[in-house]
């Protein structure tokens, strides 16, 4: 009875550390990697783009920083997420 006990507290206990998530640690740090070879290819690569915002003018382009910088001023709103999977009132 005691054996059973801790074996199975032994099996709740090393549950935990399993991994979850082994497609995202498989690539763990593959962006970075890449990143680096390709500044060692070409060091000078970021120095010949001078146009690096192509496709967006410059009207957009304010628009959307000053859009950013307002989202900082004032905390986003609650949202109520207490009657997720219902109407609120009940009325057939």
């Amino acid at each position: 009875m005691k054996t059973q006990a801790l074996a199975i507290l032994l099996v709740v206990l090393t549950a935990g550390c399993q991994t979850t998530t082994p497609n995202y640690d498989a690539r763990f740090g593959d962006s970075v990697r890449d990143a680096k070879r390709k500044m060692t290819i070409d060091p000078d690569a970021g120095k010949k783009n001078s146009d690096m915002a192509v496709g967006m003018d410059g009207r957009a382009g304010r628009q959307t920083v000053i859009r950013y910088q307002d989202s900082f001023k004032e905390p986003p709103p609650a949202v109520n997420v207490i009657n997720i999977g219902g109407a609120i009132g009940g009325g057939r």
